[in-house]
């Protein structure tokens, strides 16, 4: 099976966002995801305006395989469980 995507949505200057991404940077190579980050107001720029428009009131938000996992915080318990199930699935 290939390494979880997860994906960090954020937006520049944000201060919880930036936190959070050194947070999921340590926990990268432990649970053996990868990582990416996608500014909304850049994508929104270059246009595709539809995260900042689905998520751009909840920043940072964590998508795991690209749906919601959690937004404002890493939910690190639930992210390993949901990790580890996903590592055991047939």
């Amino acid at each position: 099976m290939s390494a979880a995507q997860v994906c960090l949505l954020v937006r520049s200057g944000c201060e919880i966002c930036h936190r959070l991404g050194e947070q999921l940077a340590g926990l990268a190579t432990e649970l053996e995801f990868e990582l990416s980050t996608v500014d909304v107001d850049e994508a929104a720029a270059a246009g595709d305006p539809a995260l900042r428009a689905e998520y751009g009131d909840r920043l940072p938000v964590v998508l795991l395989d690209g749906a919601e996992h959690s937004y404002w915080e890493v939910d690190e318990p639930r992210l390993r469980r949901d990790l580890a199930a996903r590592r055991d699935a047939p």
